[in-house]
Order: C-alpha cells, then structure tokens, then sequence
C-alpha cells in the first residue's frame, strides 16, 4: 500500500464511521424537505472544503518550521515573531472584516479569503526560493516572510466569518451543535493537509512548493464557491425560516457595525465567549505549533510526531464530533457544558505533559488535547458566534470571537519566542518545562469561564422598526 494511502486510509475509515453514526441519530426534526437538505450539503461542504485548504495555507509555514530552520532560513524565534504578528493580524482584522461580511455576504468573503491568501502564499514560496537561491539575504527574507505572512493572515480572516455568514440562514439553532462538529472536521482535514501533505511536499520537491500547492488549490476554489454556494435558502429557489437565534424576530434593517458591537458588547455572554475562545488560541497553537519543534529539537521523535497530521486530524474529527453530538443530544443544544467538559480535559492535559516531558506519553496527551481544544473552538466559533450573534451580525460576531482566538495565538507565540529553549540547551526535555507550565493558568481560567456560561441561550429579539 503506498505511504500516502496508509495515512490517508485511516481518516476515510473515520470519516465513514462517522457518517454511519450521525445517520442513526435521534433526527432534529424541523420539517426540511430532502431537497432541501441536499442543496444545503452543495452549499457547506465546498465551502468547508476552502475552509480546510485554508488552514493548510496558514500552517505550512508552522509544519514546516524545523525544516525551514534546518536550512539556516528562519530560526525558531524567528519563527515564533513571525506566527505572532501574523496572528495578531488576523486578531485585529475583524474590525474590518466581520462588518464586510455581513454587507457582502459570506459567499464573496470567502472567495476574497481564499484568493487573497493564494496570492500571499505564491509569494512567500517565491521569497523562499530567492532566498535559497542567494539572491535574498537573510533580514530581507524574514522581513518579507512577515508581511507576507501577516498579509496572508489578514485575508484568512475572512474564512471563519465567512462559514458562520453563510451558515447561519441555512440552519436552525438546535442543528447547530452537530455543525459545530462538522466546523471540527473541516478544521482537522485542514491540519492534516497542512502538516502531513505540506511536509511530504518538502521531502519530494523544492521548499518553495510548500506554498505553491496551496495556492493552486485555493485558487480552484475561488472559481467553485462562486459557482456554487450561496448566502440564504431564498437565493437558492427556497424559503428562508426563523432560525430561533438572536436575529430572531428582528425585522428592522441590519444595523451598522458600531451599533452591533454596541450591542454584543453588552451581553456578558459574549465577553466570557471572547476570553474563552482568547484561552483557545493560546493552548490550540501552544499544542500544534511547537510540539513538532519540541520533538525535533530535544530528538523525543516518534509515532506522533510522525503521525501528527494524521493524528490531529483524527483527534480533531472525534472531538468535534463528540462536542457536537453531547451539545445537542446531551445539554439540549446548549455550548457551555460542552466547554466545560473539553477545558476539564485541557488542564488534566497540560498537568499531565508537564511531568512527562521526557516521555512518550507526552506526545500521545496533547493528541488528545487538540482533541479538546478543536471541540471547544468548533462550539463557540463555529457555532455559539451564530445563535448570539443572530443569522443578520454573523460576520461581525465570529469577527469578534474568532479574533481574540488569534490575539490568543499571538499571546503564546511572542510569549513561546521569548521563554523556549534555544541553542543547544533545546536538546534537554527537562529546559522545555515553561511550555507546558505557561499552559496551565490559561487552561485553569478557560474551565472556569466555560462553567460561566452553563445555562447560557440566545435571547430572541423583538422586532424593531
């Protein structure tokens, strides 16, 4: 059997596993005709699709850091500033592209995403190229890395707020936790192209095609999703519903984005949303981003860091999967509990790699703690940004959500640049203990937050004039 097809088979099998389970779930009965559903499926699944192809645009560069490394281009602090204000982009993008969404609709903003970052990718490929071939030298790559890398992270800002955008008419509140689980799997297949293929790309081609193929593949997908997706069920030829989410009974004209800021602003439910999710992206990428650079360094390789597309895709799948089934069918459609539960796993995780550092039980626990981690970002991005935000401030409202993910995410990469072992003392398990201990307080306030909001339920709102 080819390499390929071994690591591939594993997630098809998964994946029909999957399928075969949610078919023999309670239904959630809402009275949607099969053709109905069907011309939904033609909607999401191209558009999840991008959304993947996305994430192997972003994370190409973190999968292949150490090779980059190796090649005396970008050293790990480097690489950790470069992540970083890339992250913090996209953290602060959202003020721009979340109103932009919900004035142009997901359909455009996600094509703008994948187009815009095809672009910045083709040119960090052509950057890497210049640079091995002499004609760069080492300043001018890391400065043109950054701002293409931080000009990449701005249009794949767009992604998020673009599946929730078209998403949120489609389907109704008490569907959406099985979405949530679906924005899971996407985000995992995502990781698995980006940390599996992109690597098998640099063994068998010239570094820069690291970044080429991604934009080949976005680039496909811009002229799809404009052929294909679109923004309610009425542009498709059906009747739009009431999706019972915060839009619900607002019948005004859509309000500015100052004015929906305003709004979710006042909601305590969304401030203890947006410091949540702000913990979700320190510990996500805290996991994914450096424990490939932690195995390379302290020589701790093996099954997982082998593996690690393959396993982060599995873990991600099962819990996004899980997350979505216990949110609709267990705690009745609501996101807390399932936070609750999947942070819980997150601190046990972090204690657990912190006094294994040496060990190959180390490797195996933050597996399973992307599997947490990607459950809670597929509740509270993917889904909870909907129901509070309401079908009509979508964009804005996963703008809001998804960007403190990423100021997460730039918090722990210019934290990790600074505190991680560099040199030869990154060779020693034991120096890469504030890895997993800078965890830890950040997992301690998520689980506390999420308790927060147990009872938590969008509230309908009147009509307006």
């Amino acid at each position: 059997m080819p390499a390929w097809l071994s690591q591939l088979l594993p997630i098809l099998l998964l994946l029909a596993a999957i399928a075969v389970v949610t078919r023999r779930l309670p239904t959630i009965e809402l009275g949607h005709s099969a053709e109905f559903r069907r011309r939904r499926f033609f909607n999401w699944f191209p558009l999840g699709l991008t959304y993947a192809f996305l994430y192997m645009g972003r994370y190409n560069l973190s999968a292949n850091a150490s090779a980059l490394d190796a090649m005396r281009l970008v050293s790990k602090q480097e690489f950790g500033n470069i992540d970083g204000w890339g992250s913090a982009v996209y953290g602060v993008a959202f003020l721009l592209n979340g109103p932009l969404a919900d004035r142009w609709g997901g359909r455009v903003t996600i094509a703008l995403a994948a187009g815009g970052s095809a672009l910045m990718n083709a040119l960090m490929g052509a950057a890497v190229r210049l640079a091995q071939g002499g004609q760069l030298g080492h300043d001018a790559t890391i400065t043109a890395l950054t701002a293409l890398f931080a000009g990449n992270m701005y249009f794949q800002s767009f992604g998020a707020v673009s599946i929730v955008k078209v998403n949120a008419p489609w389907f109704h509140v008490r569907e959406r936790g099985m979405l949530g689980g679906v924005f899971g799997i996407l985000i995992s297949l995502g990781l698995y192209f980006a940390y599996d293929w992109s690597r098998a790309i640099a063994r068998l081609l010239p570094m820069p095609w690291v970044f080429h193929v991604p934009a080949l593949l976005l680039l496909a997908f811009v002229v799809l999703d404009l052929l294909v997706i679109r923004d309610t069920p009425g542009q498709a030829g059906f009747q739009d519903f009431d999706t019972a989410d915060a839009s619900s009974g607002d019948t005004g004209e859509r309000l500015g984005p100052v004015e929906v800021a305003r709004r979710m602003s006042s909601q305590k439910v969304i401030w203890i949303i947006v410091a949540i999710e702000f913990c979700s992206g320190f510990l996500r990428n805290a996991v994914m981003k450096w424990y490939l650079i932690f195995a390379d360094k302290t020589g701790l390789e093996g099954f997982v860091s082998t593996h690690w597309g393959v396993l982060l895709c599995i873990a991600g799948i099962l819990g996004g999967v899980f997350a979505g089934f216990i949110s609709d069918h267990v705690f009745d459609s609501r996101r807390g509990p399932v936070a609750s539960v999947l942070y819980a796993g997150l601190l046990l995780g972090a204690i657990v790699v912190l006094f294994t550092l040496s060990l190959p039980v180390a490797g195996w626990t933050v597996v399973l703690m992307s599997l947490c981690v990607i459950g809670v970002h597929g509740m509270l991005s993917g889904t909870a940004s909907m129901d509070f935000g309401g079908r009509k401030n979508a964009g804005i409202a996963t703008g809001i959500i998804d960007g403190f993910v990423y100021l997460g995410t730039a918090a722990q990469s210019f934290l990790y640049a600074v505190l991680l072992p560099s040199g030869d003392a990154a060779s020693s398990p034991a120096r890469w203990t504030p890895w997993p201990l800078a965890m830890l307080p950040v997992a301690a306030v998520g689980l506390a937050l999420s308790t927060r909001l147990w009872n938590a339920r969008p509230a309908r709102r009147g009509a307006t004039g």
